[in-house]
């Protein structure tokens, strides 16, 4: 298991009057993320895998990688990097409808959420490095508690990290690939304060509920947010995306001990300069 860091304890400037042991529905304080657990391995035919669980919410992610590219890159020496994103249809209490794919397009939603799950690991590669492969990512939600989007994305670097690491100790990459680690959280804006990593039934009760994708370091890589009712000051944003940085940069240490404990050398990975 892992998720034994101290509670993160930086609260927002506008919030910081809120007590700190304010405890919410699980019993984390405000600025505490879910419980986190990531078992590597978990599914034997994809190059890297990962059954990443925070809280309540569990995601299966793989990381296959295909050695072709889409026919609108063949030729121009580059990779590719795409995503899927699929909700298991008892991964909410009640048995939701048929999958998405079976006799019915995929929702509106599941093509943003891939798509945001695509960005953000792109964000991370450098497609030129990778040469002409494809990394498919496939995310699927098997329990849903809130976050699954932000599950899927933290999870995914690292069945992507695992999938660069066989690809570099079998010879096959000729370089460096990884140029920066991103991980993805969720902050909502409640009416004791501001709450990192909502559970659904905080999220559904927010006034703001913000997602936030970034690196290790702090970089922003996509910012999803909208007030649903009464527009709010920009300080108190910027106070979310402050709360934001601090959970991921907990989720990227966990990510790192993850994969130390898988065998994986981070290290080569990154390109020079760019490591963890």
């Amino acid at each position: 298991m892992v998720g034994d860091d101290p509670p993160i304890q930086s609260q927002p400037a506008a919030f910081r009057a809120t007590p700190p042991r304010v405890n919410r529905p699980d019993g984390r304080t405000l600025s505490e993320h879910r419980p986190v657990e990531i078992l590597t391995g978990f599914h034997r035919n994809a190059e890297g895998s990962v059954l990443y669980r925070a809280g309540g919410t569990v995601v299966l992610c793989t990381a296959s990688v295909d050695a072709s590219v889409p026919a609108w890159m063949a030729g121009k020496g580059k990779g590719w990097l795409t995503a899927e994103y699929q909700m298991h249809p008892r991964s909410s209490p009640a048995r939701r409808e048929g999958r998405d794919g079976r006799g019915k397009a995929p929702s509106g939603r599941t093509q943003e959420i891939q798509r945001l799950i695509g960005r953000a690991l792109r964000a991370a590669v450098d497609l030129g490095a990778l040469g002409e492969r494809t990394v498919a990512l496939d995310c699927d939600v098997l329990e849903a508690d809130g976050g699954t989007r932000t599950a899927s994305i933290t999870g995914s670097f690292v069945a992507l990290a695992l999938a660069l690491d066989r690809l570099r100790r079998s010879g096959v990459l000729a370089a460096p690939v990884l140029r920066d680690q991103v991980a993805a959280i969720s902050v909502g804006h409640l009416e004791h304060g501001l709450a990192l990593d909502l559970a659904y039934v905080e999220d559904s009760a927010a006034r703001v509920d913000l997602n936030l994708v970034a690196t290790a370091s702090g970089a922003i890589v996509e910012v999803q947010g909208t007030a649903e009712g009464e527009a709010v000051p920009r300080a108190e944003i910027d106070a979310m995306v402050d709360l934001g940085l601090a959970g991921i940069a907990s989720l990227a240490r966990h990510q790192r001990e993850v994969l130390g404990r898988a065998g994986v050398e981070l290290g080569p990975l990154f390109q020079p300069g760019r490591g963890p």
